[in-house]
């Protein structure tokens, strides 16, 4: 789903949509622009399995999607693209989630195979974004060694972001998906909005494998305008996840049914990991 301010908020903000028909906005020195392509041809995905050493990927990859934001004057560019994503989910290489003996039989892709759950075939990535550097309208080489995560204090907060500010873009961004052959959902996506205060982005990791276990990787990154010459970028990242089994022990419902969107289910589920980041620029 894609939305667009009228052309005279956007004005009013001190904004501008991008030229040439690209999908995004200029805005207090900010190019913000995202990618809604088809999925990868068989051509294209054959290469991505040699490049990531695997035969097994999601059943819909959006390889040439994506969403880019870039802060002209400092250089800084944040971004997400399902190539870094599965890098990850590749290089975290979780243990298979162990799932019912009679669901086994639904994940074979070929009768004769014996055992397929041999590899984290839920796709779970711990991605977070990527971000580099950019010089003069060139990637600098060396330019991934000078922007870094570090560990702050400073939370985001979310409900200050449902205030009545006009929304100038929105946008969300599939990068992979795969429906566990019917068992199920993995699902990385990425939503942005852009005010004219800040821009705000969720990069979110959802897998239900039915009647088993639900998880859910929240990024959540927020960067609000000003004049400075480097740009202040907070990230939030929390993982959280549990069984059907455990939920059910709490009283929650333990049909699959009742967990088909995550922004219901989020509180429900404990928290693994939390931690929030500010983005260091040179």
């Amino acid at each position: 789903m894609e939305w667009e301010a009228d052309e005279k908020e956007i004005k009013a903000a001190g904004a501008e949509v991008l030229p040439d028909g690209r999908k995004g906005v200029r805005i207090h020195g900010w190019e913000i622009e995202s990618s809604n392509r088809s999925c990868l041809t068989s051509l294209n995905l054959q290469s991505w399995e040699e490049e990531l050493q695997t035969s097994h990927l999601p059943e819909m990859i959006f390889g040439d999607s994506s969403l880019i934001l870039k802060h002209i004057t400092s250089g800084t560019k944040v971004h997400f693209n399902a190539y870094d994503a599965l890098v990850g989910w590749k290089k975290e290489a979780l243990p298979p989630v162990e799932v019912p003996a009679a669901a086994q039989w639904k994940f074979r892709s070929k009768p004769f195979e014996q055992i397929i759950l041999d590899y984290d075939y839920t796709f779970t990535t711990p991605y977070s974004g990527s971000e580099s550097l950019e010089t003069s309208g060139e990637a600098d080489s060396e330019g991934d060694n000078f922007l870094k995560w570090e560990e702050s204090e400073e939370q985001i907060n979310v409900a200050a972001l449902t205030s009545k500010e006009p929304i100038l873009f929105y946008n969300e961004v599939v990068l992979y998906e795969d429906e566990l052959a019917d068992n199920g959902v993995s699902l990385l996506t990425v939503k942005v909005r852009v005010m004219p205060s800040c821009w705000f982005l969720l990069l979110r990791f959802w897998l239900r494998v039915d009647g088993v276990l639900m998880r859910l990787r929240d990024t959540r990154v927020l960067c609000t305008f000003s004049e400075r010459a480097k740009p202040v970028i907070v990230r939030d990242i929390c993982w959280r996840e549990a069984t059907f089994k455990a939920l059910a022990s709490k009283g929650y419902p333990s049909d699959n049914a009742s967990y088909n969107d995550p922004n219901v289910i989020s509180q429900r589920l404990p928290v693994v990991l939390h931690k929030t980041q500010k983005l260091k620029v040179p």
